[in-house]
């Protein structure tokens, strides 16, 4: 597929910058998912640059993260979109070597657990990998406890090289 040309309003971006970080950051996610159609998926990744793609695994970690901890990541089937592509890497090279670990290690339980997760399970039995599985909860933490500054450093870095995500419309 031809890479997409992905635009933003300034406006939109000004707003969303007085708004905060997370707005910030939400308006280019949203201008990405608007650019693909809504929903990325195997046929559309190739449209997007590897700073988009890096942009939409982080919105996804935080968001399954913050809600339900790497577990529901992994049982939601996010593992190999977070796992299997170079999100760590970037990350590192965005200069996020603490998240860039984090998701290394996280890559590590993955692999361990990954059969164990991702297969169909009642509420239940979703509900008691928590306990089962509480090598996950170091990973959880560490995440909740450096969020917002992981937030603030990847919302620097998208501000620092915006043309590597988006055209800027007047």
């Amino acid at each position: 597929m031809e890479e997409v040309t992905v635009k933003v309003k300034d406006s939109v971006l000004q707003q969303a910058a007085m708004e905060g970080i997370d707005t910030f950051l939400n308006a280019f996610v949203k201008a990405i998912n608007d650019a693909i159609g809504g929903q990325l998926t195997a046929e559309n990744m190739g449209a997007l640059t590897t700073e988009q793609l890096t942009l939409l695994a982080w919105d996804i970690l935080h968001r399954e993260v913050m809600d339900g901890g790497f577990v529901q990541l992994i049982y939601n089937g996010y593992g190999p979109f977070i796992f299997a592509n170079p999100l760590a890497k970037v990350l590192k090279m965005w200069g996020l070597r603490d998240l860039s670990k984090l998701v290394y290690d996280g890559h590590t339980l993955w692999l361990k657990y990954r059969e164990q997760i991702e297969r169909e399970l009642s509420d239940e039995e979703f509900m008691a990998l928590f306990e089962q599985l509480p090598e996950f909860d170091d990973l959880d933490d560490q995440f909740v406890d450096h969020e917002e500054e992981w937030t603030e450093q990847i919302a620097q870095y998208v501000d620092d090289h915006i043309e590597d995500f988006v055209v800027i419309e007047e």
